[in-house]
């Protein structure tokens, strides 16, 4: 049997998500050749490779969520006794975004989409305190990919920013 090169090392070590979608278009090369075994299961090795490059952009994705839904929570019922408890979740869940980001994932990262989320997951703990968002919300996320992954994300200029955001002329989000 050959022996694999291993002489370089692998973009897989560095960004999982552009090696899967380098991977994926070589294998699609190498399938698309007629002189080459048609054994193997070409379109599912293909989706296994790139569903590890889409599983990464889901665990930073999950942890920016998280990061937004302890913002809308903290901002909007601060007087909680879990308040304290939801900055150090911010500040955890910030570095897990942070160290898993990576730079090929800017384009398949929907913000907007995480925030929407994050407002209706950050709705339905506070129901559990019978409480609510608080009012003016945007429609979209008042934080950048940038801002959210930076080394110098602090709690306290986000929460500024979250409240500059707010809209007093939206109502409060009605409770499902």
């Amino acid at each position: 049997m050959d022996e694999i090169r291993t002489d370089q090392p692998s973009l897989y070590d560095e960004d999982v998500v552009a090696w899967a979608e380098q991977q994926a278009a070589a294998l699609r090369a190498l399938g698309a050749r007629p002189d080459l075994s048609n054994t193997l299961d070409w379109d599912n090795i293909i989706e296994e490779v790139e569903s590890a490059g889409r599983s990464e952009v889901s665990t930073v994705e999950s942890a920016l969520r998280l990061v937004l839904v302890h913002l809308i929570k903290h901002i909007s019922a601060p007087h909680l006794p879990p308040s304290y408890h939801w900055r150090s979740e911010i500040v955890a869940f910030q570095i897990t975004g942070r160290s898993s980001y990576r730079a090929s994932m800017r384009r398949k990262i929907d913000l907007d989409k995480v925030w929407r989320d994050a407002v209706v997951q950050a709705e339905a703990n506070l129901a559990a305190y019978n409480d609510a968002p608080v009012a003016g919300l945007p429609e979209t996320s008042p934080f950048t990919l940038d801002e959210l992954v930076a080394g110098d994300f602090d709690v306290d200029r986000s929460l500024i920013q979250l409240a500059a955001s707010l809209d007093s002329t939206r109502p409060a989000r009605r409770r499902r």
